[in-house]
C-alpha cells in the first residue's frame, strides 16, 4: 500500500482501486493441507469444509499446531476500513460491534518502513521479537510480523486511468461528513489527476442515473459541473447503482488503462436487492473483465459487510473517511503515484517448522484465508496490489522447547500474477529463531506500532474485559512508536485506544 495509513484512506481507496497490498521481508514444499478457513468471502459448506472462524470470537489457547498442520496460507489484502470507522466511533462516544473490528485492518492503516524491491513484484521482510513484558503470555511465545513491499511508481509513468464513480446520493448521505464530503474530495481529485485521464459519475438513490459520461480530466468544467448537481434524493438501491456503473464503465473501457469503479456510499442499501449475494455475484463477474471495484465508506452509521464485501469480489479495497481534509491529503498525496497494479491474485503462504515451532496463530485475516492447496492454483483469487504497498500480517508464534537460535522457524513464499501477461512468480523470506529473540523494546518502532494496533483490535473483538494486555499499557506503547517514527497517525493511534479505554 502506497503507505495506506488512516489518514489516506480515502485516496488510499482510489489508489487502490487500483492496488492492494501486503508486509516486508528478505527474500517449499507444498502437500494438500487443512484449509485454515474457507476461500475469502465464503462459507464451508456443510459437506465437511472446515467451519469460518469466528471474526468476533478472541483467541484463546495455543493457536494451530505445527506439527499438525504447518501450512498458514491467506489471501493478500489491504482494506482498511475496519479501523477507519472504528476510530469514527470511539472518537464520537461509542465502541464498535466485535464482528466489525478485522485486525489485519487495524495493522495495514499506518505505514511501515519496508525496502522496495528493485524489479516489479515484491520485497519479502520477516522479523519478531519476544512480547512486550506487559503482556500476559509464556516465556516461549513470540511476536512474527510478514511484510511484502512493491516499488513506488513516478506517477507520470503510469498507464492512464478511466475511474467511472458510483455516487449514493439517498438521504442518508445528507448528514454532514457524507456527501458534502464526497463533493469536495471529487473537486479535488479533478484538479489533480493528468489530462489525459478519464472520470465518469453515476449517482444512485431509489434509481441510478449516469451524471457524466466518461470525459478526459482535460475538460474540467463538465466534470466539475457534474460533482456540484450531486444532491441526496430518496432511498439506497445499491444494486443499481453498480449495475448502472459497470454499464458506464465498460462502454468506457480502454485497454492498457486502469479502469475502475469506485463507490462512495454508507452502505446501508434499502431498495433493490438488499442482499449482497446477488450484487456479489455481478461485481465478480465483472472484476473479471478487468473492471475492479473499490469502497469508500462515509457517514456515522456504515454498513461495513456488504462494502467490505463488494470490494473483496471486485477484486479491490474498501476504506472508511470521515474528515474533509484527511480525504484531500488522501487524493493530492497519494492517487496520482498509485493508479496501476504491481501484482493480480497475491498470496502468502507461511510453512512453519515442527522442530522449532510448536503452535502458531494468524492475527487476523480470518476471511482471506484460503485452503493450503490453493496457493498455486491461479484460478483461486488473491488480492490485487499496486506501486509502493506494503502490508503487515503477524502471528503469535510459541516456540517447541530446545529450539536452537539457528533453527529456521518458518519459510514465507509469496505468489502473484502479473498484470500484463499473467504469468505467475513467487519469492521468498525466512526467519529463524535468533530473528524473533531481541526485546520488544529494542524492536522496530514499526512492529511495535503494529503490535499495539493489532492487539487493540483484538482487545476490542473480545468481551468487555481486558485480554493478555491493558489498553493503558498499549497507549503507552504507541506513544513511544510515535515518538520513534514521527508519525503522527501512530500518536493518534494512542489516542484512539485511550478513548476506547475510557469507554470499556
Amino acid at each position: 500500500m502506497v503507505h495506506i495509513r488512516r489518514s489516506v484512506l480515502l485516496l488510499a481507496a482510489l489508489a487502490t482501486t487500483v492496488t492492494v497490498g501486503a508486509c516486508t521481508a528478505d527474500g517449499g514444499d507444498q502437500r494438500s493441507g487443512t484449509a485454515h478457513g474457507p476461500a475469502r468471502g465464503q462459507q464451508s459448506d456443510a459437506a465437511g469444509g472446515p467451519a469460518r472462524p469466528d471474526a468476533a470470537a478472541p483467541w484463546s489457547g495455543d493457536g494451530t499446531r505445527a506439527s499438525d498442520d504447518p501450512l498458514s496460507t491467506f489471501a493478500v489484502d489491504v482494506d482498511t476500513a475496519s479501523y477507519g470507522y472504528a476510530r469514527r466511533l470511539i472518537m464520537d462516544g461509542r465502541l464498535p460491534e466485535r464482528g466489525a473490528v478485522r485486525p489485519e485492518e487495524f495493522v495495514n492503516s499506518f505505514r511501515q518502513d519496508y525496502p522496495q524491491p528493485a524489479g516489479d513484484g515484491f520485497a519479502v521482510h520477516v522479523d519478531g521479537a519476544r512480547l512486550p513484558e506487559t503482556h500476559e503470555a509464556g516465556g516461549d511465545e513470540r511476536l512474527l510480523r510478514v511484510g511484502l513491499q512493491t516499488r513506488a511508481e513516478d506517477g507520470e509513468r503510469r498507464p492512464d486511468a478511466a475511474l467511472t464513480f458510483v455516487i449514493d446520493v439517498s438521504g442518508s448521505m445528507g448528514e454532514p461528513g457524507r456527501l458534502d464530503l464526497v463533493r469536495d474530495a471529487l473537486h479535488t481529485l479533478v484538479d489533480q489527476l493528468r489530462p489525459t485521464d478519464s472520470i465518469a459519475v453515476v449517482e444512485f438513490s431509489n434509481k441510478a442515473r449516469v451524471v457524466r459520461e466518461m470525459t478526459p480530466v482535460a475538460d474540467a468544467r463538465p466534470l466539475h459541473a457534474a460533482i456540484d448537481s450531486l444532491h441526496t434524493r430518496d432511498s439506497t438501491n445499491l444494486e443499481a447503482g453498480l449495475v448502472l456503473g459497470y454499464r458506464v464503465a465498460r462502454d468506457g473501457f480502454r485497454p492498457g488503462r486502469t479502469n475502475r469503479v469506485i463507490v462512495l456510499s454508507d452502505g446501508l442499501a434499502n431498495v433493490g436487492s438488499t442482499d449482497a449475494e446477488p450484487i456479489l455475484r455481478r461485481v465478480r463477474a465483472e472484476a473479471e473483465k478487468q473492471i475492479a471495484l473499490l469502497g469508500v465508506g462515509v457517514g456515522s452509521d456504515y454498513g461495513d459487510t456488504l462494502m467490505e464485501q463488494l470490494a473483496d469480489r471486485g477484486d479491490g479495497f474498501a476504506v472508511y473517511v470521515s474528515e474533509r481534509e484527511q480525504a484531500r491529503e488522501v487524493f493530492v498525496r497519494q492517487l496520482p503515484a498509485t493508479l496501476s497494479v504491481r501484482a493480480l491474485d497475491a498470496k502468502v503462504q507461511v510453512t512453519f517448522a515442527p522442530q522449532a515451532v510448536r503452535s502458531y496463530r494468524l492475527v487476523g485475516y480470518d476471511n482471506r484465508a484460503l485452503a493450503d492447496e490453493d496457493f498455486r492454483d491461479d484460478r483461486v483469487d488473491g488480492g490485487e496490489v499496486g506501486p509502493g504497498h506494503s502490508v503487515t500480517a503477524l502471528y503469535a508464534v510459541r516456540l517447541a522447547e530446545g529450539a536452537s537460535p539457528s533453527d529456521r522457524i518458518a519459510q514465507v513464499q509469496v505468489r502473484w500474477t502479473d498484470p500484463a501477461d499473467r504469468t505467475p512468480a513467487e519469492t521468498y523470506g525466512s526467519v529463524t529463531v535468533a530473528d524473533v529473540q531481541g526485546s520488544f523494546t529494542a524492536a522496530s518502532p514499526w512492529l511495535r506500532a503494529c503490535y499495539a494496533a493489532a492487539w487493540f483490535a483484538e482487545t476490542l473483538r473480545g468481551d468487555r474485559s481486558d485480554g493478555p494486555v491493558r489498553l493503558t499499557d498499549l497507549a503507552t506503547i504507541a506513544d513511544g512508536a510515535a515518538a520513534a517514527t514521527e508519525d503522527p497517525e501512530v500518536r493518534d493511534l494512542a489516542r484512539v485506544i485511550r478513548s476506547a479505554d475510557e469507554l470499556r
